[in-house]
């Protein structure tokens, strides 16, 4: 393979309060971090195979109507605890649906805006 590792960089108005998503939610760990002027730019988020760039995110804290942001697809080794984890922390997630296609999931948007969907295979139902 050509590659052997890919780390995200995602974008971030306020890395402190980020973290409280990635860290105290998800559990991964910080890293690396990078100040200026006492005021944190960026660090590494990291557990496991799983590494992420938080990073300062330039231009305005008012986002687009038409934002997206990024958006990332977990899958959790229970998803009914991080879901009640994530509730305990203040997040707002979706219920848990089992859906068509075979995944039961829920989503969560962090404080940056960027939409995380959790899902895990629905149990008894087998791939095509």
């Amino acid at each position: 393979m050509l590659v052997d590792s890919c780390i995200p960089i995602i974008p971030s108005l306020d890395l402190e309060k980020s973290l409280h998503f990635w860290v105290d939610g998800l559990q991964l760990t910080m890293a690396n971090p990078m100040r200026r002027e006492g005021r944190m730019i960026g660090c590494l988020v990291h557990g496991g195979r799983l590494s992420f760039w938080l990073n300062e995110r330039v231009g305005t804290a008012t986002l687009p109507g038409n934002y997206e942001g990024i958006r990332l697809y977990w899958a959790p080794g229970d998803i009914h605890a991080l879901r009640e984890r994530l509730v305990r922390l203040g997040f707002g997630p979706s219920e848990i649906v089992d859906r068509d296609y075979g995944q039961t999931e829920f989503f969560v948007t962090d404080a940056d805006g960027h939409s995380h969907c959790f899902g895990v295979a629905t149990p008894g139902v087998s791939a095509l």
